[in-house]
């Protein structure tokens, strides 16, 4: 799966395998009470399954002000 982090800063990632998207978060150490993960411009929730093929970004939910 390829991931895109913006968390201010932008990074990809590229992972094997498919991983549901509370086990991608903790993979990278990403509290998911503060990220949410996008798929086709659809959030998605902790037990939804990230396939090997997706294309999914992280953002930070909370910014400051």
């Amino acid at each position: 799966m390829k991931v895109t982090i913006r968390n201010p800063v932008r990074r990809e990632i590229a992972l094997d395998g498919s991983l549901k998207v509370h086990q991608l978060l903790a993979h990278l150490n990403l509290n998911p009470e503060s990220h949410i993960v996008i798929r086709d411009e659809e959030l998605l929730t902790s037990q939804d399954i990230i396939g090997n093929d997706d294309a999914v970004q992280i953002v930070s939910a909370i910014s400051g002000g």
